[in-house]
C-alpha cells in the first residue's frame, strides 16, 4: 500500500490555524484535508437550537481558505459534525456557505452532504424493537421523549463519507459524526488498515492539541501498512511520545479498548516512537468489527427559559456571610413565586464557582466574590421575573457587620438581568442498533 497523508487544519473548524502551518502542510503532499467541526462538549443547546457552535463568519473563512488549497491540489475536502451538532439545520448552513465560496472564488467541484439526523418515529420503533440502549444517560429511553426531542442526530462512522468519496465528491460536508471516522475515512477508502487509520484519525481530530506546545493548529498524518507518523504543520511545534501518547488516552475510560461505530479499537499492543525530533510513529492499532452495528444517538429538548444577573461583591462582611445571604434569597423568591418550576442556582466566583462541591479548599476567600444568579422556569418572563427578584433582594439585603444600608452588589452592565433564553437537555444519549452503516444517513450531491 502507497503511504497516505492527511492534513488536519485544526481540532474544530473555525477555531483557526496559522497560515503559514497550513502553507507548510500543503508543501508537503497531503492526498486529503479533514477536519472536525463538532462536539458534544459545549452541551446541547446547539443541538436543539440549531445554533452554529462557531460564527459563519468563521466558519466561510477558514473553508475559503480549506477550499482553496483542497482544489489547488486536487484533494478532497471532508468536514464532519457540521456547523457544531452536526443536525440538518447546521449542515444546511455550511453548504450554503461553501456555494458561496465557490462563487466567490470561481471555482467547480462536485460537493456532497450528509445528513445524520433521525426522526423521533424511527428511534421510537427501535425502542419497541428493543434495540436502543443507554450510553452515558444513565436511564431509559421512552418513545415519549425521543417523540419531545427537538432534534435527534446519530454519529456515522466513515462508511457514508466513503461512499461519498466513491461517488465522486470533492468537498464533503457530513452531519454528526465520529470524529475519529472523519480523519479515517479517505484512508480507509484507499485501503489502509482501518486499526490505524482510525487510531490516526482520534489523534489528528484535535489537530495540533497533540503537539507541544498544543493549541489550535495543524497536524499532519502519514499512514502505510504497518503505522501512521504524526508532525505538526508549524514549524514552532513538535510532536513527542507524552503529547502523542496522551492523546490516544484523551475522552477515554479504558486505555485499550475503544469503541466506535461498529467496531472497537484493540490497544493494548501499541507502539510509540520517537523518529525525528518532531515526529512520533504509531503502531500495533487492531481493528475488531462488532457482530451488531449500533450508532450512537444525541438528541435535545427544551426544558425552561434561563435568566441571568451577573453581579460582584467587594464587602467583608457580605462575603463572610454569602452561604445564609443566598440561602435566604432563595428561600424568600421560592416563596414570593410559588412556582413548582422555577429553579434557581448561584454560582460564586472566588470560592468555588468552578469547582462546585469538589472545590478542595471551599473556606478560602478572597477580597471579592463575583456572583452569577441563574433562575430557569416554563417561560422567559417568569424566569426574569426570579432574577430580577433575587438581584433586588441582595442589593438591599441586611447582614452582621453592614455600613452600608444599600447598594451591596456592583452590577457591570446596565440592565442587570439578562435573558439568556431556551435552556435544553440532552433527552437522548444512547445507542441505536441499525441493519446497516449507512441505512440512516442520506447523501445528497451537486454540481457547483
Amino acid at each position: 500500500m502507497p503511504q497516505i497523508k492527511v492534513l488536519t487544519p485544526t481540532c474544530t473548524l473555525g477555531y483557526g490555524f496559522g497560515i503559514e502551518a497550513l502553507k507548510r502542510g500543503m508543501d508537503w503532499g497531503p492526498d486529503v484535508i479533514a477536519v472536525d467541526a463538532g462536539s458534544t462538549d459545549p452541551g446541547p443547546h446547539y443541538l436543539g437550537s440549531g445554533e452554529t457552535l462557531v460564527s459563519n463568519f468563521g466558519i466561510k473563512r477558514e473553508l475559503k481558505l480549506l477550499i482553496q488549497a483542497a482544489r489547488g491540489a486536487d484533494i478532497p475536502l471532508i468536514v464532519g459534525s457540521a456547523g457544531g451538532a452536526g443536525a440538518r439545520r447546521h449542515v444546511d448552513i455550511t453548504v450554503e456557505l461553501v456555494r458561496e465560496v465557490a462563487q466567490e472564488c470561481h471555482l467547480s467541484f462536485r460537493l456532497a452532504w450528509i445528513y445524520s439526523d433521525i426522526p423521533g418515529q424511527t428511534v421510537s420503533g427501535a425502542i419497541e424493537r428493543g434495540e436502543v440502549r443507554d450510553f452515558e444517560a444513565g436511564f431509559e429511553l421512552s418513545a415519549a421523549s425521543a417523540l419531545d426531542s427537538s432534534a435527534i442526530v446519530a454519529q456515522m462512522g466513515h462508511e457514508p463519507i466513503v461512499d461519498a468519496l466513491a461517488h465522486g465528491a470533492d468537498v464533503i460536508i457530513a452531519g454528526r459524526s465520529c470524529d475519529d471516522c472523519v480523519i479515517a475515512a479517505y484512508p480507509i477508502w484507499k485501503g489502509a488498515d482501518p486499526g490505524l487509520a482510525i487510531h490516526m484519525g482520534k489523534i489528528l481530530e484535535c489537530g495540533a492539541f497533540s503537539a507541544e506546545p498544543h493549541g489550535a493548529d495543524v497536524m499532519l498524518g502519514t499512514i502505510d501498512e504497518s503505522g501512521f507518523v504524526l508532525e505538526p504543520g508549524s514549524e514552532q511545534r513538535r510532536a513527542s511520545l507524552i503529547s502523542v501518547a496522551a492523546h490516544t488516552l484523551y475522552e477515554r475510560e479504558n486505555p485499550f479498548r475503544q469503541a466506535g461505530p461498529g467496531h472497537e479499537l484493540d490497544l493494548l499492543h501499541c507502539t510509540f516512537d520517537q523518529v525525528s525530533e518532531r515526529e512520533v510513529r504509531v503502531g500495533g492499532s487492531k481493528f475488531i468489527g462488532t457482530d451488531d452495528y449500533w450508532v450512537k444517538l444525541e438528541g435535545a429538548s427544551v426544558v425552561g427559559y434561563r435568566s441571568i444577573c451577573i453581579a460582584g461583591i467587594r464587602c467583608p462582611s457580605m462575603i463572610a456571610c454569602i452561604d445564609s445571604l443566598l440561602a435566604d434569597a432563595k428561600a424568600q423568591a421560592l416563596s414570593y413565586f410559588d412556582s413548582p418550576t422555577l429553579k434557581i442556582e448561584f454560582h460564586v466566583y472566588g470560592r468555588d464557582g468552578v469547582m462546585r462541591e469538589l472545590e478542595p479548599e471551599p473556606a478560602s476567600l478572597g477580597k471579592e466574590l463575583g456572583l452569577l444568579i441563574e433562575a430557569v422556569d416554563q417561560n422567559q418572563e417568569a424566569a426574569h421575573a426570579a432574577v430580577h427578584f433575587l438581584s433586588g433582594t441582595l442589593l438591599h439585603c441586611s447582614f452582621p457587620g453592614q455600613f452600608n444600608t444599600a447598594g451591596n452588589l456592583a452590577f457591570p452592565y446596565s440592565p442587570s438581568e439578562i435573558d439568556a433564553g431556551p435552556v435544553y437537555a440532552f433527552s437522548v444519549y444512547h445507542l441505536m442498533k441499525v441493519k446497516s452503516a449507512t441505512e440512516n444517513f442520506k447523501t445528497h450531491f451537486e454540481e457547483v
